[in-house]
């Protein structure tokens, strides 16, 4: 009969993580007693120690540190085994992995977020950011199940994709800015002077998209939403902002909005999801997200 099994690697895990029985044993709740038994039975049955004892901390032998290190490998495949059986039995994947343009906030996601959690489907949700052609190669190149992209699809896109709604720019300096004190509409003429501060597109694979930018200008390339917010906010430069980022700082008048020439043209929010995805999680993301109001609170 195999001596070791997973509770008994479990808790050399938890104590190595804690540094002592008592710290295991409050992790994995249970009483000191059942650590330190299962403990000293383990080596007793291994014929040698696990761990150097000192006092009430505790560090792992040579021995109990190869043990460790193959047995956490066994802990993850036992827990994605689970949650693979988990998903035939329910349908429920064991991840889902989202990514949204950076334009929208992350906390637009959270009354979503807490009604899939209060689920409790086991699947785990993984979510992170992308700038601009970024979301669509995250689905293409499959690190991503679901995305929230704005932009339409490069050519090609062969996925499954739904239009949400349109998202507003507005174009902003801060009320110091020597742009905000011009009083006709602002040229090509009035923005060559003056620093952009641009979001560089985050895909790595397919063609990256450039916005307002003119030729030979200067500019200050950043790589998020957040930062050309910050950066113009400063007074650093000027750029289109999208509308639903910035309503606090406008009604602040940390930021003014002004009146421009060419004006920069609303763009599509899309919904995208995997052709071959039917997960039970996708499927609830997906009607969630397609709801009216859907997205709408900051």
């Amino acid at each position: 009969m195999l001596k070791l099994t997973l509770d008994a690697i479990e808790i050399i895990d938890a104590i190595d993580r804690g540094g002592s029985f008592a710290a295991a044993a409050e992790a994995l709740h249970k009483v000191p007693s059942t650590i330190s038994y299962t403990v000293a039975k383990l080596e007793e049955q291994l014929g040698f120690p696990l761990f150097v004892r000192r006092g009430p901390r505790v560090t792992l032998t040579p021995a109990g540190s190869e043990l460790l290190n193959e047995g956490r490998w066994l802990l993850r495949s036992a827990a994605d085994l689970e949650s693979r059986l988990r998903r035939i039995a329910t349908g429920y994947e064991s991840e889902l992995r989202l990514v949204h343009d950076s334009l929208l906030p992350t906390a637009a996601l959270v009354d979503d977020i807490r009604a899939f959690e209060a689920l409790g489907c086991g699947t785990r949700l993984r979510i992170s950011s992308e700038v601009m052609t970024g979301s669509w190669e995250a689905l293409r190149e499959g690190r991503a199940d679901l995305v929230l992209a704005v932009g339409d699809p490069p050519p090609g896109f062969g996925q499954q994709a739904r239009r949400l709604r349109d998202i507003e720019f507005v174009f902003c300096v801060a009320p110091q800015h020597p742009l905000a004190r011009i009083d006709h509409p602002l040229t090509a003429d009035d923005f060559l002077v003056h620093t952009a501060i641009v979001v560089a597109d985050s895909a790595r694979l397919l063609p990256t998209r450039s916005i307002g930018v003119l030729s030979g200008q200067s500019r200050i390339t950043v790589s998020n939403i957040e930062a050309k917010i910050a950066l113009q906010i400063a007074g650093l430069g000027y750029g289109f902002l999208p509308r639903c980022r910035i309503d606090a700082a406008l009604t602040k008048r940390e930021l003014v909005a002004r009146e421009v020439a060419e004006v920069r043209a609303s763009e599509p929010l899309w919904l995208a999801w995997k052709l071959d995805a039917e997960g039970e999680a996708l499927k609830w993301w997906r009607a969630r997200l397609q709801l009216p109001g859907a997205l709408d609170s900051p």
